[in-house]
């Protein structure tokens, strides 16, 4: 599980049933269904059972990203062992008014040095030029492209922490 976190500007908190709403506003954005894909979640039932389905997953860990002025839900961090990786992936979406501020970077740095020195790699799709910037500021390096599922995989992987 991610650890709870407070930054000057940001709250993190781990993924709860109340956070179904934020989930399907941010899960229907352009740059989530652009870059992550279509999780069919459109009615609050929807929300609530994909928030749940992630809260009972051993394997999927998900923080919801607060802004401290507004207590908004602003974003996720993942931590997630997918069965085709060999160390956790990190991973980070922003509601689209809150990308390009420097949230991300705030927001996943504060939980990469919670999580310490261990081994994470980070992935996405090629066309994330964005993510990719990002992961390069972070620390990430590239390491392979992979297929899965038909598309294909940028991963990168963390060779050190860089703060």
């Amino acid at each position: 599980m991610l650890p709870f976190v407070q930054t000057a500007r940001l709250f993190i908190a781990p993924l709860t049933v109340d956070d179904s709403e934020f989930m399907r506003e941010l899960v229907n954005t352009k740059g989530w269904l652009d870059f992550v894909g279509n999780r069919h979640v459109y009615s609050s039932e929807d929300a609530r059972n994909f928030c749940q389905d992630i809260i009972n997953s051993p394997t999927r860990h998900y923080s919801v990203v607060f802004n401290n002025e507004s207590n908004l839900p602003i974003g996720i961090i993942s931590y997630v062992k997918r069965d085709y990786l060999d160390h956790h992936d990190i991973g980070f979406a922003f509601l689209p008014a809150y990308m390009g501020l420097g949230y991300a970077y705030e927001a996943t740095r504060a939980v990469l040095l919670q999580l310490g020195q261990q081994p994470l790699l980070a992935t996405t799709v090629p066309d994330n030029v964005n993510s990719m910037k990002l992961l390069a500021k972070l620390g990430f390096k590239f390491d392979k492209e992979i297929s899965r599922g038909g598309d294909k995989l940028v991963v990168f992987r963390l060779k050190k922490t860089v703060y």
